[in-house]
């Protein structure tokens, strides 16, 4: 069994921070690449940020250099720091891994989803 818990959304004015976390636990092998989307009310679901096993990072156009994703790889936790946040950012942000289970088996598993709500 794997298990994803997030934490770290709530609400806070423009132009402040937020760092979002998300830790996994359980039978797992290896992370084999990790992520971050966020839904809005009313929007599909959207990718926000990447992180793949050997470091290399990617944004959506919308957060780069607002926006910073990393990993400690001891915890098995992602990490997102947020800053300079904007009201269009406001959403349900969810993580993401792609686990090799020590069954061998690999899966993708999702956090609970945090809520992000940026005042103007």
């Amino acid at each position: 069994q794997v298990h994803v818990v997030e934490s770290g959304g709530g609400l806070v004015q423009a132009g402040g921070s937020l760092r979002l976390s998300c830790a996994a636990s359980g039978s797992i092998f290896s992370i084999n690449a990790m992520g971050w989307y966020r839904q809005a009310p009313g929007k599909q679901r959207e990718l926000v940020a990447t992180l793949a096993s050997d470091g290399v990072t990617s944004y959506t156009n919308s957060v780069r250099g607002r926006f910073t994703t990393s990993r400690d790889n001891a915890k098995n936790t992602l990490y997102l720091q947020m800053n300079s946040l904007k009201p269009e950012d406001t959403a349900v942000y969810y993580c993401n891994f792609y686990i090799r289970g020590t069954d061998w088996r690999l899966k993708d598993y999702w956090g609970q989803g945090t809520q992000v709500t940026v005042s103007s």
